[in-house]
């Protein structure tokens, strides 16, 4: 057993930290009689002591406060360890490991294909436990979702479990010691297990039996004697029958009749008499693998904030925040009375559920009372993307107690944390951070609410050096890697989802098949960890090989079906790949740096001929690139903000050019009145386009820009998680109905990359952050940013402020790592080279920096635009007087003259114009005390990172 073996040792040399837990599940041991064991291996009869040394010695390390609990569910403890630490982020998790060899369990289901609205399976099975035990360990997974029983205890704190993975290729098994919940003679084992991600309906076809036909159990249960081990494992002796939870659908939601629930069916002695005997179900064990990453589990619950009346009489419950999960209710009535709760992102403009952005996914959950006193219920087959709940046939009045949002996705660490002095900027980045939470439910997918819920792979591209910064992904996104290889290697191509089950085939395009390598790449950057790109090195070279054979003689990407720049504002509805800029253009682009990724992939893994013939790839494609699309003085075809973007930040333009790019991206971006121009492929990279290339004032005029659309627009409308289109709700309030509109996309997210790295100052300049540039940018009237980042080698902090006229700067630097200083708006411009420790300075600000600016009619236009509150009034009152006029573009033209010489441009009314601007400046200036972020926050600062940013 290496793996063991390696870490045992590591372990003893204190480098395994004590908190490390569900990183392994352990293979369960070939068992059987004593007679059996005495012809095993050494390593396979000293398993379990060394699991028993490992248990002790990962438990009870100094940061064991961190232990598993079973939040009152259960008293088994995980087999496996999680990736949780206090200080600097855990060894990688070892990568999934098909264990077909140790399973004598098979799946097994009840006697007939499951249809739509037919109960859970329940499954169940007495054996005999004889003295001196010495140890119990439950393995399990289904073909569903899985909830295990020991003797009327639930078995750990999972949900959801085993999550969605490829389950043709991988299905992922925990592991729990029961020790604790067995004893001496009669035992019962049971789960209930829902349809879940493999039998039920999927994709906005609502297509069944993508996987199986019917929900399957699988399970082994080992105990564990001196001197044997005998197994009870998933069989035709297992009895299959139902109970409370009948129609269950991860989509359509659960419904749940409390007085079906058979008394005590998961303990010994019940009557099972008129229970059907399971059925085989044949399935590839050589899928099963331990699993690789956090389970997912309930995280956090919220209370209500409110609870009002819609306009037809419903009740209607506010949780303040759009959340994944579920709702538990506390209840009591009348045996029969039945609880409908209806789960939405949002309300109508008149107080309604709004329903649309559900599509056909029902999202309702219904409880039926058994009666008799109170009764405290949640779902366990479904989850919804929510804020807003209906609740209708409650007995009596609803109260706030009654009612708890269960916030549920996988149990990652967070490692990574931003604030300044905007309020609006901070909830955007805190929109940001939920709405990863809320779309990592077992694996990275687009949105938790409508009948999609897939995992897009150019969502998870667009945002991946932010999702790594933001918590520790290794686990999820190591995982389903493993998924996007199987698939890729099923289908010969990087599928648009992985798991895969859309109704028509992919083809390769860049951003979205381009995860199979840039993704890899973003870990190994992030990490430093050489195995886990190593294992992905094989699906890397197999993309590019079939990209490459795509091209044309020009070796450009020119032909077949991309994506493009998704999502651009000025694309049609009801086509959101037909933006501004070329598809081919951001394909032949985005390929200019997967060749140069995978030459450095194969670079640092010392594939020195593979490294040789990518960068020669490289090179020639990027001369393509400048052939097809860049003019010797260096502008680029189609004249869009993307385009620009993607040549800069990709080094396809360089020198002189690079500078005319750059001051031609200026140009749009100011003549679309710092608007947001871009959708997928662009918004990642527009700011620090911007910034990189000298215009960083019109970087962080594009970031605070608050009209539709733009970045802040949604936050500005009580958004508390990231659009997927930039108005998805429309000024109105009204919903825009396009068919394709959610309210909790993390993809637009991205630019908080360019928070931390930029505005934070927090730029990694070698993998595993063992060289770290920190050089924060103030700018767009900021006067205080704070970045933090729990790093492999611990914690690194920009904290920077301006406060009466000083600059107050403070750095934290991991151990073992070296960081190049460059102070903020310092006078002479001062870099430190600094190792490991704490370090602050204190210096005069430039004059005038952080100071309010008062503002009159004699104020430059383009200073009152940096000011958006007051803007907004004066745009306001622009408009009535220059109706049909595109005032952005002409405040553009304009930015020098002072905002009296708008009132010379008409005459006629000059006098009553001009009294409008100034109570339009006045009224502006009053918003701007009184702007506050909406919805709740998310995790604040770690120990020791409190921060009052947002109130400086």
């Amino acid at each position: 057993m290496p793996v063991l073996d390696d870490l045992l040792e590591r372990r003893a040399r204190n480098l395994l930290p004590p908190a490390y837990r569900r990183c392994i599940a352990a293979p369960a041991p070939v068992t059987h009689p004593r007679n059996l064991l005495e012809t095993c291996s050494q390593d396979q009869c000293s398993l379990s002591s060394r699991l028993d040394r490992l248990l002790a010695a990962a438990l009870d390390g100094p940061n064991s406060d961190d232990d598993y609990v079973g939040g009152g569910l259960g008293h088994s403890r995980p087999v496996a360890f999680s990736t949780r630490s206090h200080g600097s982020l855990t060894a990688p998790c070892p990568r999934g490991t098909a264990m077909s060899h140790a399973w004598q369990a098979g799946f097994i289901a009840g006697p007939e294909p499951s249809a739509g609205g037919d109960p859970a399976g329940y499954f169940r099975r007495e054996f005999s436990v004889g003295d001196h035990l010495r140890r119990a360990t439950l393995h399990v997974t289904a073909l569903g979702v899985v909830e295990p029983w020991v003797n009327g205890a639930r078995v750990g704190d999972e949900v959801l479990a085993p999550g969605w993975t490829s389950y043709r290729h991988r299905v992922l098994v925990s592991g729990y010691d029961v020790t604790g919940l067995v004893a001496e003679g009669a035992n019962a084992v049971g789960a209930v297990v829902g349809e879940g991600w493999a039998v039920g309906a999927l994709t906005w076809e609502n297509r069944r039996h993508n996987y199986v036909d019917r929900p399957a159990l699988w399970m082994q249960l080992e105990l564990e004697y001196p001197d044997h081990v005998e197994l009870v494992t998933s069989d035709e002796q297992f009895r299959v029958g139902t109970g409370a939870v009948r129609s269950n659908g991860i989509y359509a939601g659960e419904d749940y009749d409390a007085r079906l629930e058979p008394v005590d069916w998961t303990r010994a002695g019940f009557d099972d008499d008129g229970w059907n005997a399971a059925s085989r179900v044949a399935w590839d064990l050589g899928a099963l693998q331990a699993h690789p990453g956090p389970p997912i589990r309930r995280i956090e619950e919220l209370a209500p904030t409110e609870i009002r009346t819609g306009p037809v009489g419903e009740t209607i419950v506010d949780f303040g925040q759009n959340i994944s999960g579920w709702v538990r209710i506390r209840v009591s009535g009348a045996s029969g009375d039945t609880v409908t709760l209806r789960h939405a992102e949002c309300l109508s403009p008149s107080g309604a559920l709004e329903t649309e952005t559900n599509r056909s996914a029902a999202a309702t959950d219904r409880y039926t009372l058994r009666g008799g006193g109170v009764e405290i219920w949640e779902p366990r087959t479904t989850f919804h993307g929510f804020r807003y709940v209906e609740v209708s046939g409650w007995p009596g009045e609803v109260a706030a107690d009654d009612l708890r949002a269960v916030v549920v996705h996988s149990d990652m660490a967070r490692t990574g944390w931003f604030e300044c002095s905007d309020p609006l900027v901070n909830r955007l980045h805190e929109n940001a951070v939920w709405s990863m939470r809320d779309n990592f439910v077992g694996i990275p997918t687009d949105c938790p609410q409508r009948d999609e819920r897939l995992g897009w792979t150019g969502d998870i591209n667009a945002f991946a050096p932010a999702a790594s910064f933001l918590y520790d992904v290794r686990g999820v996104l190591g995982s389903w890697l493993q998924d996007v290889a199987a698939e890729q290697t099923a289908s010969g191509t990087v599928p648009w989802t992985v798991p895969d089950v859309l109704p028509t085939p992919s083809s390769p395009t860049a951003v979205w098949s381009d995860v199979a390598i840039s993704l890899p790449w973003a870990l190994y950057q992030e990490y430093g960890d050489l195995d886990a790109l190593r294992a992905s090195y094989p699906s890397m070279v197999a993309l590019m090989a079939q990209i490459e054979g795509a091209l044309d003689s020009r070796d450009l990407w020119s032909a077949g079906f991309q994506f493009g720049d998704w999502l651009d504002p000025d694309a049609p509805a009801d086509n959101p790949a037909g933006g501004k800029t070329d598809s081919h253009l951001v394909a032949a682009a985005y390929l200019c740096r997967t060749t140069q990724e995978l030459s450095e992939a194969a670079t640092v893994l010392g594939e020195v001929a593979d490294a040789t013939r990518y960068e020669d790839l490289a090179r020639r494609v990027r001369t393509a690139f400048r052939r097809e699309y860049i003019t010797e003085s260096g502008r680029v075809s189609g004249e869009s903000a993307t385009a620009y973007a993607l040549a800069i930040m990709f080094g396809i333009v360089e020198g002189g050019q690079r500078d005319k790019a750059g001051e031609r991206l200026a140009e749009l971006v100011t003549t679309a009145g710092h608007h947001i121009s871009t959708g997928f492929a662009g918004t990642p990279l527009v700011t620090e386009a911007l910034s990189c290339t000298g215009h960083l004032a019109d970087a962080y005029e594009l970031l605070l820009q608050r009209e539709c659309p733009s970045f802040l627009y949604p936050v500005t409308q009580g958004a508390t998680t990231i659009w997927e289109r930039w108005d998805s709700i429309l000024p109105d309030g009204t919903l825009n109905s396009t068919g394709m509109t959610s309210l909790n996309h993390y993809a637009l997210g991205a630019v908080v990359d360019w928070l931390h790295r930029v505005v934070g100052g927090l730029q990694r300049q070698e993998p595993g952050w063992r060289r770290i540039r920190i050089a924060p940018q103030p700018g767009g009237g900021l006067i205080s940013a704070r970045a933090v980042h729990e790093t492999v080698l611990g914690r690194v902090v920009c904290d920077w402020r301006v406060v009466d006229g000083r600059v107050c700067v403070e750095v934290v630097v991991p151990d073992g790592a070296t960081a190049e200083v460059v102070l903020p708006l310092h006078p002479e411009a001062l870099i430190e080279q600094l190792g490991g420790g704490r370090y602050s300075w204190e210096y005069a600000a430039p004059g005038g920096y952080g100071e309010t600016v008062e503002l009159t009619m004699d104020t430059p236009i383009k200073e009152i635009q940096k000011q958006p509150e007051v803007w907004t009034e004066v745009v306001a009152v622009m408009r009535a007087y220059f109706p049909g006029v595109p005032i952005d573009a002409a405040g553009s033209h304009l930015a020098e003259a002072p905002l009296s010489a708008v009132v010379n441009r008409l005459p006629g009314a000059a006098e009553d114009f001009g009294r409008d601007l100034a109570a339009a400046l006045a009224t502006g200036a009053r918003h701007v005390a009184q702007v506050a972020p909406g919805g709740r926050g998310a995790t604040g600062f770690p120990e020791g990172e409190v921060s009052d940013h947002a109130a400086s």
